[in-house]
């Protein structure tokens, strides 16, 4: 199925049985901002995953797999289940800026689940439509969801290392972050030696909705043909630009899951800066 859905589609949805839909907001800045707006005001019949306590799994204290670490396969399945989202379901993510719903729509179909969209937009464009928010919480009934993980579709930092000529690696970071100039969350600045930068946030245009298909695939022109892995800081903005290349078509490109804090979490790594790869 398509990558997005409208939010005038959504309206038009809201009461498919089959629909579930999960309020993915978050803040890095602060973890607990995404929760406190679900539980505020949100879209009928939304959950709320957690992007720490939900679809990442434990962080290691020596760093390696990251900030978010990819959740084990049974324990996201078992999560999912909970709230009640089963193989049978379409699931529609959304948070409120573009981020943090790609998560979801990537960790579902590593898992194999194929149903399942962003709305393109998130929450914003839902009121614009007309959308009316609750703070209801939905009591969905427990379902069962089946994992089939995609185990290829990850790469390792001995992967990224040892890639060759023809792989085109992919910081998602933005710009500054990229070149060491700022570097708010990780304490090493810079990016991967060989790298090169496609800020996850230029897929979006002003009105926060994805830019047209085209215009997606110029941005990523010199990447295309070939193979493509993906990182940014914690394997989470990674996840928009894939969905990026997937509503331009492009498919197959990887993801580092553990990006950048788990390749500087060992120091023999080398690290660039500036603006060339």
């Amino acid at each position: 199925m398509h990558p997005l859905v409208s939010a005038e589609w959504l309206l038009q949805h809201l009461s498919d049985p089959d629909l579930r839909i999960a309020d993915v907001r978050f803040s890095l800045a602060d973890p607990l901002a995404g929760r406190i707006a679900y539980l505020e005001a949100h879209i009928p019949g939304a959950i709320y995953l957690d992007l720490e306590a939900d679809l990442s799994g434990p962080v290691r204290e020596d760093r390696k797999g990251g900030r978010h670490p990819l959740p084990a396969p049974q324990a996201l399945a078992a999560t999912l289940s909970e709230a009640g989202i089963g193989d049978g379901h379409l699931v529609v993510a959304y948070d409120e800026n573009g981020m943090f719903a790609p998560r979801l729509w990537w960790l579902l179909r590593w898992l194999g689940h194929e149903r399942v969209a962003v709305l393109d937009g998130g929450i914003k464009a839902f009121v614009e439509a007309g959308g009316t928010l609750t703070a209801e919480r939905p009591q969905h009934p427990r379902a069962t969801f089946t994992p089939r993980p995609r185990m290829d579709w990850v790469k390792s930092a001995e992967e990224v290392a040892a890639r060759g000529p023809d792989t085109v690696l992919i910081d998602s970071r933005a710009p500054e972050r990229y070149r060491g100039e700022l570097e708010p969350i990780d304490p090493v600045a810079g990016h991967i030696p060989g790298a090169i930068n496609r800020n996850w946030a230029d897929n979006l245009g002003p009105d926060g909705k994805f830019i047209s298909p085209q215009a997606i695939r110029e941005r990523f022109a010199e990447a295309l043909g070939k193979e493509l892995i993906l990182y940014c800081g914690s394997g989470v903005s990674a996840a928009a630009n894939l969905l990026a290349l997937e509503v331009a078509g492009v498919q197959g490109a990887k993801l580092y899951a553990g990006s950048w804090s788990d390749w500087i979490s060992d120091p023999s790594r080398p690290v660039a800066t500036g603006e060339q790869p």
